[in-house]
């Protein structure tokens, strides 16, 4: 059996004594790692507490990782972005109708300095094990399902720098119509600013880990998303990245998905000699049968998933994502998580 740490995320970034006691209760839910999901205004306001609070879960016997949540919604969640906020421009642009889309262009120099900025202030100045890239994506603009695609044709970014950048390389405008150039164009740019922060890191500390995390999309007909990171051969190969990551599939997906999704992402990881991990949907939607749970973990386990990764801490409990019965939902988790680490 594979399955070696088990990990899920938390946000109480706030008071060190509350933060204490949530994380005995982790701890005897099977937790080996928390990931702090880290906001920018956690960092502008509540950053004193931020090493405290790292050194508290590690004295509890937890490995930190530290995850940028939302950072410029380049990020996955829920939070607001100052960044979004205090810039009017460096925003991502749709290519089909020109329109500014709420998501920092993770191109331009000036994003690129602030994410970097906010990276290695943690990693200067807290204990924690490493951090955790958490479905950087590029924009999605929304439209019509299209059955050669996925959500839709149209796609990010076309932005001025953007432009610019891929004339100077291939010699004519990028065209509004992906095409392989766009594509290969997307992925190296995408690609730059975690593995220049990933490096830098590893220079203030050898040890820290980076993992990874991209959208457990199929890349094949209809349901591709062109996210940015979506060749998933490019992203495990980085040297940069120590583990690979796929997100969370939903409950009411068939076990198929979640069989094809897991065995691709630890082939990915084994073919560049990375660890694997997988995620567990612990909020906002649960199971009809909690048991599912259990199939799920050990679909995992038998297919030779190294790590267990779940959002979020009590099941989302006291949150508008909360799932339904969201304490029995994180108890169930730790039940699986004990088990699990038995083998």
């Amino acid at each position: 059996m594979a399955i070696r740490e088990t990990a899920v995320s938390y946000y109480g970034m706030s008071y060190v004594e509350h933060a204490e006691r949530d994380f005995t209760e982790i701890a005897d839910h099977g937790c080996t790692t928390v990931i702090l999901a880290i906001t920018e205004f956690d960092l502008d306001f509540w950053f004193p507490s931020i090493p405290k609070i790292v050194d508290a879960a590690k004295k509890k016997g937890l490995r930190v990782l530290l995850d940028p949540w939302g950072i410029g919604k380049y990020f996955g969640g829920e939070q607001i972005s100052l960044f979004l906020q205090n810039n009017t421009r460096h925003r991502q642009v749709s290519a089909f109708t020109g329109e500014q889309l709420p998501h920092a262009c993770f191109n331009t120099n000036s994003f690129r300095d602030y994410f970097r900025n906010f990276c290695l202030k943690l990693a200067r100045e807290t204990n924690a094990d490493g951090f955790f890239w958490d479905e950087p994506h590029y924009a999605l603009p929304k439209s019509y399902a299209s059955i050669t695609g996925g959500a839709g044709d149209d796609w990010a970014c076309r932005c001025g720098e953007c432009m610019k950048k891929f004339e100077s390389y291939y010699g004519y405008e990028m065209p509004r119509i992906m095409n392989d150039d766009v594509k290969q164009f997307r992925w190296r740019e995408a690609l730059f600013i975690l593995e220049d922060t990933s490096r830098l890191i590893k220079q203030i500390n050898p040890k820290s880990e980076i993992t990874c995390c991209v959208h457990a999309t199929m890349n094949t007909y209809y349901v591709t998303e062109q996210r940015g990171y979506d060749n998933w051969d490019m992203v495990a190969a980085s040297p940069y990245f120590d583990v690979f990551s796929t997100t969370i599939i939903a409950w009411e997906l068939p076990m198929r998905f979640f069989r094809e999704i897991t065995a691709r992402t630890v082939a990915a990881a084994k073919k560049y000699n990375k660890q694997s991990e997988r995620w567990i949907m612990n909020y906002f939607k649960q199971p009809e049968d909690f048991a599912q749970m259990d199939d799920v973990v050990d679909l995992y386990d038998s297919l030779g998933v190294d790590r267990l990764a779940a959002w979020t801490y009590r099941g989302g409990y006291g949150t508008s994502l909360a799932a339904p019965d969201a304490l029995k939902l994180w108890d169930r988790l730790g039940e699986n998580y004990r088990r699990i680490l038995k083998r």
